[in-house]
This record gives C-alpha cells, sequence and structure tokens, in this order.
C-alpha cells in the first residue's frame, strides 16, 4: 500500500493480532458525498468490519462512518452496507477463498490514493488463540534482541 500520493485514515490493528492474513486486495469504495466528506477527517472504524459476497458483488458490513456535522439531510446510515469496487476476476477469485472453509474478508486499512478513498482488504483465516500467545513472544523477543544490541552498540562508542 506504501507510495506516493498515499495517505492512511483508518487502520484496522486488531486484524493481523486475530487473523493470518493470506492476500490482500486495493478496492474502491462506493460513498455517498457526506460520507466522503467525513472520511477525509478521520471519522472512520473499521475495526469490527467484515465483507460478505453477495450476488457477485462484494459488500463491507460493520464499517461505522461518522454523520458529516453540516450534512444535515444528505447524511446517511453510518452503519449501512458499501459495496466494494474490484474487478469480476478479484470477485472470482475471493469466492474461491470464501467457499475454502475458515476464510473470510476483513477491512486491513482505509486511505487516500490519488484523491480516491481505497480500502485494503484482507483474505484472513482465525487464529486460535495458542497462535496469538506465539506472536506475542516473538514479538517480546524481537524487542528485548533490539534492546540488547542497542545497548551493546552504546557501549562500543
Amino acid at each position: 500500500m506504501a507510495g506516493n500520493g498515499t495517505k492512511s485514515i483508518a487502520t484496522n490493528k486488531k486484524a493481523r493480532y486475530d487473523f493470518f492474513i493470506e492476500e490482500t486486495y486495493e478496492a474502491g469504495v462506493e460513498l455517498k458525498g457526506t460520507e466522503v466528506k467525513s472520511i477525509r477527517l478521520g471519522k472512520i472504524n473499521i475495526r469490527d468490519g467484515y465483507g460478505r459476497i453477495e450476488n457477485g458483488e462484494v459488500f463491507l458490513y460493520n464499517i461505522h462512518i461518522s454523520p458529516y456535522e453540516k450534512g444535515n439531510i444528505f447524511n446517511v446510515d453510518p452503519l449501512r452496507p458499501r459495496k466494494l469496487l474490484l474487478h469480476k476476476r478479484e470477485i472470482r477469485k475471493l469466492i474461491g477463498y470464501i467457499q475454502q472453509k475458515g476464510y473470510t474478508l476483513i477491512p486491513l486499512n482505509v486511505y487516500l490514493k490519488n484523491g480516491l478513498i481505497k480500502v485494503e482488504l484482507g483474505v484472513a483465516v482465525g487464529k486460535k488463540q495458542y497462535d496469538k500467545r506465539q506472536d506475542i513472544a516473538k514479538r517480546d523477543a524481537q524487542r528485548r534482541i533490539s534492546k540488547e544490541v542497542g545497548a551493546r552498540m552504546k557501549g562500543v562508542e
């Protein structure tokens, strides 16, 4: 996702902790005007979001976009399903993943790319509790190693 012209708006940090991410896709989102303004202000929550495929189209559910303060009658339901814009071949590939046991679609990141709002969608499978503990242990070990290396580098100088 990194590159020129991109600015991250919302990240789902819990997703990589709770799921193994198999593959990621970049998708556009079908939004109303006041939703775009609200997202640009950072008023979006993707933590509980998930994707579902219905009639050959991909929709995002449980994504909360706060109503725009100056939007009055043009504001829409903050939790309404939002259609994702993907190529047909990508949707067919996603259908193949979803039909396998345990796979789900999770929004990982919402960002601006050249003025357009994009969603990074991950094909994920849930982690078990022992997998999460292993991740925590690896992260702690890596932190201790980098701390030790840093301490030794200071001693060398």
